[in-house]
């Protein structure tokens, strides 16, 4: 069976509407054997041939398996930072909440216990990533978890801090949408 044949077979095999973001190291451990070159070439061809599709440096989708289109963003964010602390506050959860009035339009930010960083995966929009200090034991009556997007979503008073910590602008706020929220 040809490589790109063989990786399209496991992925058939493996993803479901759960499942189907893969990292750089996930797709690699199917085809082992490869060298780098030949490898980094099968991903090239797998993305021309719509059997993969690039969503950001180290993250693929497999287009096949993916029915939640419009979670993409949140869900790449989860994988990408797996093993920081993360959680969707700032502009996002506000928004959500109906506390700013403007919608961010494929722009997710979430506070991370990471390094602040904004990726950009393409048509899908932008993860921005802001540093934070705060330890999840301080915050677990502040936070819930959300399934949807398989992250942890500040409530609307800890959006409103966030926004306030790392000097995000507050005019958009509606106080009393905000007051009504809390």
């Amino acid at each position: 069976m040809q490589p790109i044949q063989h990786l399209a077979y496991v992925l058939a095999r493996l993803a479901d509407e759960e499942h189907y973001l893969f990292t750089l190291s996930d797709l690699r451990g199917v085809l082992p054997e490869q060298s780098q070159g030949a490898f980094k070439a099968l991903l090239g061809r797998s993305e021309k041939n719509g059997l993969l599709k690039r969503i950001c440096h180290g993250l693929y989708l497999y287009p096949a398996a993916a029915s939640a289109k419009g979670q993409v963003l949140f869900q790449a964010a989860a994988r990408l930072r797996a093993n920081t602390f993360n959680y969707l506050s700032l502009e996002t959860v506000l928004s959500d909440a109906g506390v700013i009035s403007q919608v961010p339009m494929n722009w997710i930010t979430l506070m991370s216990s990471g390094r602040s960083h904004i990726i950009n995966c393409g048509e899908f929009g932008h993860i921005e990533f802001i540093h934070t200090k705060k330890h999840p034991a301080d915050l677990t009556d502040q936070l819930i978890y959300d399934s949807r997007c398989r992250l942890w979503r500040a409530s609307v008073s800890l959006a409103i801090r966030d926004m306030r910590a790392t000097r995000r602008n507050l005019d958009l706020i509606d106080w009393e949408a905000a007051n009504e929220s809390v």
